[in-house]
């Protein structure tokens, strides 16, 4: 392997140094009301800042995250879709709560239903789909918690799938983080519904208001969800993007709901004014890579994946990269097969390795091929 010099990416304007990652919100000089809080990065899924992120509480409607989750995942599987007509059952009409009351034996589409959970906390509306996924609300709340263990939610146990009180329905701020960004990640035409503000269902004949506020008055929002029992208090997995890069703010058992909404955003103020997401590139194309004994005689590179680092602002310019890149390599070549890597440096710290790959297969010239080269090289020579 060849290792080729280092290079300096393009800085970004330096600010102040800030705790490090994972610090409590008081380090950070947040004064929050909220027992147990996490702010949390989309892409890389880090934890910027924690307070009592693993304390089991009581999730209220943010429960519906991981119900959105299901469907929104028996959607993009084909199980169902979205103009699917859901029947409404005597047990989904009776929910109590945040509802649209539905009507036993109403109709009305996958996508509506969707609208009303996400917009309106219905919690009839999250029983009939729970039904027309699973079959039942229990067989649904079985997948709820085995996608819950997939996810690493350590700390969770749903009993139901619209958060209303249920003695052991609990779960964590650091456990909704991960099926919120799990959500918003793998399922981004959720956001689609998560940033009506005011819409209507029924022919407009039933107006819908979202029940998150900071849909409408914070910049950048994107969703996710509100909750709210007299036990659980107040509560809140808040969404928002700036500058390419998606913050997920938890809030749990908050004292009032507009304590809850100024802890959201004051998690995601500080989450976007002291880190960026720097995208990360080679200083210059990747040259091709000679291909010994091949029907082609050179291979192109090229990286596996895009690469945006997350970095605090203050550490954007000391980001560097080096590249270590075959200077050959021997028929046959098959395509994703590696050549090299990229490796990320903030500062001396490895942050990110970006493994660089072929673009194509080359196959292995044949005995005649060989002849046929040498012949022709000779020729070229004479």
């Amino acid at each position: 392997m060849k290792k080729l010099t280092s290079f300096l990416l393009a800085a970004v304007t330096l600010v102040a140094a800030i705790p490090l990652a994972g610090a409590a919100p008081a380090q950070a000089g947040l004064n929050l009301s909220c027992a147990s809080c996490v702010l949390m990065e989309k892409e890389t899924g880090a934890f910027l800042l924690e307070e009592n992120a693993h304390e089991k509480l009581e999730p209220a409607s943010v429960t519906k995250i991981m119900t959105l989750l299901l469907v929104m995942e028996a959607v993009d599987a084909g199980e169902i879709s979205m103009e699917d007509m859901v029947t409404v059952s005597t047990y989904a009409a009776g929910m109590g709560g945040s509802q649209v009351y539905l009507k036993e034996g109403e109709q009305m589409p996958v996508s509506e239903m969707i609208k009303c959970v996400t917009v309106v906390s219905g919690n009839d509306c999250a029983v009939a789909l729970a039904e027309f996924v699973a079959g039942s609300e229990s067989a649904f709340v079985s997948r709820m918690n085995q996608r819950a263990q997939e996810l690493g939610m350590g700390d969770t146990n749903f009993l139901n799938c619209t958060g209303l009180p249920a003695q052991g329905h609990v779960t964590s701020a650091h456990d909704i983080a991960l099926m919120s960004r799990e959500l918003i990640l793998n399922h981004p035409k959720i956001r689609e519904y998560t940033t009506i503000w005011m819409d209507s269902i029924r022919n407009g004949e039933f107006g819908l208001t979202n029940t998150n506020r900071l849909i409408r008055f914070y910049q950048g929002a994107t969703g996710l969800k509100t909750g709210f029992t007299n036990s659980a208090m107040y509560c809140m997995s808040a969404t928002a993007e700036r500058e390419g890069m998606e913050l997920i703010a938890v809030v749990m058992h908050a004292p009032t709901s507009n304590q809850r909404f100024e802890d959201a955003k004051a998690l995601m103020d500080y989450g976007f004014a002291n880190y960026a997401l720097v995208p990360v590139y080679p200083e210059a194309p990747l040259a091709p890579v000679d291909v010994l004994l091949g029907e082609q005689e050179q291979v192109q590179p090229q990286l596996e994946r895009e690469c945006r680092l997350l970095v605090r602002r203050g550490e954007a310019g000391q980001v560097t990269t080096r590249m270590e890149l075959a200077e050959n390599v021997e028929a046959p070549v098959e395509r994703g097969q590696t050549l090299g890597r990229l490796e990320v440096y903030v500062g001396e710290e490895l942050r990110d390795t970006v493994p660089i790959l072929a673009s194509e297969a080359v196959e292995r010239l044949s005995v005649p091929g060989i002849f046929s080269r040498m012949l022709r090289e000779l020729l070229m020579a004479g």
